[in-house]
C-alpha cells in the first residue's frame, strides 16, 4: 500500500524540493539516531553493526533501504510529507500520522500541505482514546496459546473509569495470524520457530474479555496505567501506522509482550523497557517490567470482585512510574469452585442435579434444605450451568433452565461471592534459573551446573503459580564427575505438566509432554555408566485433591526413543506415572514412581523425592533422591543437593 505513494511523489518531485526544508547531513543523522525515531521504525542496532528493524513487512517503509536505514527512511519520510494535498487517504501523513506529528514538532513544519485524512479521523474518533490499562490473563495449560499467558492493552474513553463502561472499550492485541486449523503440535513447533505472522488488532474489549474469563477460563489482572491522554493518543496514531502490518512472531521473545512494550516506549519517550529481553519476553516479566518502572500510590489497591487489600500490598516507587492501580477479575471456573467450596458432598450433588434439570427445585431434598444453603445450591448450578454453555451453541432447553435458575435466586439471594484473591503473577520468581548442584551417584561424586531459559516447575517457589503446572523450556544441564569427566546430562527442549485437580463439578484431564536429550542407565561394563538418549513422551490420566495443600496424580504414559543400546531406531514404551505433590512449611514435595516397559523387552523403574526448600523469591534450594531401576544395569542410587537462582 505505501509502495504505491512513490509514483505519485515522483510526479511532485519539483514541488516537494522547493518546498520541503533542506537538512545537512549532520542535522538528518541527529533526528535518525533519535530514541523516538528509532522507536517508531521499532529499529534495533543489529548482529554486527548498524541498523535493523523488527518490522518484517516492506509496506511500512517509504525508502528501499528503510528496513535497514533510519535516516533513508527518515529522508523519504520528510518529502513524502510535502506531497500535494489531493492523495487524500494515500498521503503520507495520513497514512503515518505518528511520523508526521515527531517531524512537524522537531522540525517546526509550519508549510506543510493539509490532506483530508477521513479515514483515519473517523477510525481515531471511534476509538476515543484517553487512557490505557495493560491486561494480563493467566496462565492457562490446557491451551497451547496460553501456556505462559498473554498481555494486551485496553483502550479507555475519557469516561470509562468514572461511568463503569469498560466493556465499551477497545483491546489492542498483538497476536499470531494463522490461516486454517493447525493442531496443537503443528501450532507450538510454529510459533517457536516464527513460523506465523504477526499482526496488531483493535477488537471490542468485550470480546477479549468473554475470550479469556469465559472460553478459556483464566483469570485477568487489570493494571492501570498513567498515561496521559495525549500519550494514549500517540501510541493509537502509531498502531494506526501498523495497521495489517506483518510481523514475524516468536513464542519467546517477538511475542504479544514485546510488541507492547514497544508501544509503551512510543507513547511515553524515555522509557527503555525492552532492552532487557535480548533473549526471552516471557508475558509474567514484561508485566514485572512495567511494575519496575514504578507505581504511583493513588489509594487502596482495587480488587474488582474481592475485597481491598490496603496500600502496604503495592510497592511505591518513583513519580515515573507507569502502574497506578491493578483490579483483578476472577475467571468463570474461580467463581464456580468458590461458590462451591463451602458445600457438602450431598449439598454439591444436589448442585449437579439442579444444573441437570431446574425441575429439582421442587423436590423434597432440595426444599428440606435451610434457605441460606439452598441459596448457595442454587446459585452455584446457575454458575456452573454457564460454565457449560460455554463455547456451545444456544440451547433452548439450556436457557430455560437458566432463566428458572435465576427467578429462583432473584427469590432467594445468596450472600456475596468472596474470593480470595491469588498471589499476583508478577510476584511470582523470576523465569530464567541457573542451577548449581552436587551430589553422588553410587560412588561417585557430581558437581552438576544447570541453566534454564523458562520458567516453572512444580518444586519451584510457589508464589504467583498454581500448584500443579510446569512449563520448562530449554533445560540444560551438565554434570562433572570426579576425574573432571564431563557429560551432558539433560537438555530438555520442553517440559509441560498439567495437574488439574478433578472434583464433582469439574473433571478436567491432567496431562505431561517432554521431549529431548537425557541420561539412561546403559550396558557398559563400568557400574554407573549412563547412555545419552533422545526421547519424546507423553502421558494423560487424572490429578485429585485430597486436601487443600495435597495432590495424588496418576498417568497412563507413552515414550519413544533414540538409543544406541537398543536395536530399533526408535523404541516404543507404555508406562506409567503416579505420585503425590505437597505444599508444606518448607516449600512443595513431589514423591513420584514411574515405569516404562519397551517392547524390546526392557523395563525401567524410577522412584523419586524432591523436596525445595523456598529461600527467598528468588532463590531455593533443592534435596533430591532417586533410585533407579533397569534390565539393562544394576539399580542405582543418586542424591543431590542443588542452589536454584531465579533470574531474568
Amino acid at each position: 500500500m505505501f509502495k504505491r505513494l512513490i509514483p505519485l511523489l515522483a510526479l511532485y518531485v519539483c514541488a516537494s524540493a522547493l518546498a520541503q526544508p533542506q537538512l545537512s547531513d549532520a542535522r538528518l543523522q541527529q533526528l535518525a539516531n533519535d530514541a523516538y525515531w528509532l522507536s517508531l521504525g521499532h529499529y534495533e542496532t543489529g548482529k554486527l553493526s548498524g541498523w535493523r528493524s523488527h518490522v518484517d513487512d516492506p509496506k511500512f517503509f517509504l525508502a528501499a533501504a528503510g528496513p535497514n536505514q533510519p535516516a533513508a527512511e527518515l529522508s523519504a519520510t520528510l518529502a513524502a510529507l510535502y506531497a500535494p494535498a489531493n492523495l487524500g487517504d494515500r498521503h503520507a501523513q495520513c497514512v503515518f500520522p505518528a511520523r508526521t506529528r515527531w517531524l512537524r514538532a522537531q522540525l517546526q513544519l509550519q508549510d506543510l500541505p493539509q490532506p483530508a485524512c477521513g479515514e483515519f479521523a473517523t477510525w481515531y474518533q471511534d476509538i476515543a482514546p484517553h487512557s490505557a490499562v495493560l491486561i494480563y490473563p493467566a496462565a492457562y495449560l490446557n491451551s497451547p496459546s496460553s501456556m505462559f499467558g498473554h498481555t494486551l492493552l485496553r483502550i479507555d474513553q475519557a469516561d470509562s473509569d468514572s461511568n463503569n463502561t469498560a466493556l465499551l472499550s477497545y483491546a489492542l492485541n498483538f497476536g499470531a495470524f494463522i490461516e486454517g486449523s493447525d493442531n496443537s503440535m503443528l501450532y507450538a513447533w510454529k510459533g517457536l520457530m516464527g513460523g506465523y505472522p504477526g499482526l496488531f488488532a483493535l477488537v471490542p474489549y468485550r470480546e477479549k474479555l468473554a475470550e479469556y474469563t469465559r472460553l478459556e477460563n483464566r483469570d485477568l489482572w487489570e493494571y492501570r496505567l498513567n498515561l496521559t491522554p495525549e500519550e494514549t493518543g500517540r501510541m493509537i496514531e502509531h498502531v494506526w501506522e501498523l495497521k495489517q502490518i506483518r510481523f514475524d512472531y516468536f513464542f519467546f521473545d517477538e511475542n504479544c509482550s514485546y510488541r507492547l512494550l514497544e508501544l509503551l516506549q512510543v507513547a511515553r519517550p524515555g522509557l527503555q523497557l525492552t532492552e532487557d529481553f535480548q533473549l526471552t519476553a516471557i508475558p509474567t516479566d514484561t508485566v514485572k517490567a512495567v511494575n519496575n518502572v514504578g507505581m504511583q500510590l493513588t489509594g487502596p489497591l482495587q480488587l474488582t470482585g474481592t475485597q481491598s487489600a490496603t496500600t502496604d500490598t503495592v510497592k511505591a516507587v518513583n513519580d515515573a512510574g507507569l502502574v497506578e492501580r491493578i483490579d483483578y477479575r476472577p475467571s468463570r471456573e474461580r467463581e464456580l469452585q468458590s461458590r462451591a467450596k463451602p458445600l457438602s458432598v450431598v449439598e454439591q450433588e444436589q448442585l449437579l442435579q439442579l444444573a441437570a434439570g431446574s425441575e429439582q427445585l421442587d423436590q423434597a431434598a432440595f426444599k428440606a434444605l435451610p434457605r441460606e444453603r439452598q441459596a448457595l445450591v442454587q446459585d452455584g448450578a446457575f454458575r456452573l450451568l454457564r460454565y457449560q454453555a460455554n463455547g456451545q451453541e444456544r440451547d433452548g432447553a439450556t436457557a430455560q433452565r437458566s432463566f428458572e435458575l435465576l427467578q429462583a435466586i432473584s427469590r432467594n439471594p445468596p450472600p456475596p461471592l468472596q474470593i480470595e484473591r491469588p498471589g499476583r503473577p508478577e510476584d511470582g520468581h523470576d523465569s530464567r534459573t541457573w542451577q548449581l548442584g552436587a551430589g553422588s551417584r553410587g560412588d561417585r561424586a557430581f558437581g552438576e551446573y544447570g541453566l534454564r531459559m523458562a520458567y516453572h516447575d512444580l518444586e519451584d517457589n510457589l508464589y504467583g503459580f498454581p500448584l500443579g503446572a510446569q512449563i520448562e523450556i530449554l533445560n540444560l544441564k551438565l554434570r562433572q564427575y570426579q576425574g573432571n569427566d564431563w557429560q551432558l546430562q539433560q537438555l530438555d527442549l520442553a517440559s509441560i505438566r498439567s495437574l488439574t485437580p478433578r472434583n464433582q463439578l469439574l473433571q478436567p484431564l491432567s496431562w505431561q509432554v517432554r521431549g529431548g536429550f537425557e541420561r539412561v542407565p546403559g550396558t557398559s561394563d563400568q557400574d554407573g555408566e549412563e547412555t545419552l538418549v533422545s526421547h519424546i513422551s507423553g502421558g494423560a490420566g487424572g490429578t485429585w485433591q485430597l486436601s487443600d495443600e495435597l495432590l495424588a496424580f496418576s498417568l497412563g504414559t507413552g515414550r519413544l526413543e533414540h538409543n544406541n543400546d537398543f536395536a530399533p531406531a526408535v523404541a516404543p514404551a507404555l508406562g506409567f506415572d503416579t505420585g503425590l505433590l505437597w505444599r508444606n512449611p518448607l516449600g512443595n514435595l513431589r514423591l513420584e514412581a514411574a515405569g516404562d516397559y519397551f517392547a524390546n523387552g526392557e523395563i525401567r523403574r524410577r522412584l523419586s523425592l524432591n523436596q525445595q526448600w523456598e529461600v527467598s523469591q528468588n532463590l531455593g534450594l533443592r534435596l533430591s533422591a532417586e533410585r533407579q531401576f533397569s534390565h539393562l544395569s544394576a539399580p542405582e542410587n543418586e542424591v543431590m543437593l542443588e542452589l536454584k537462582w531465579y533470574q531474568y
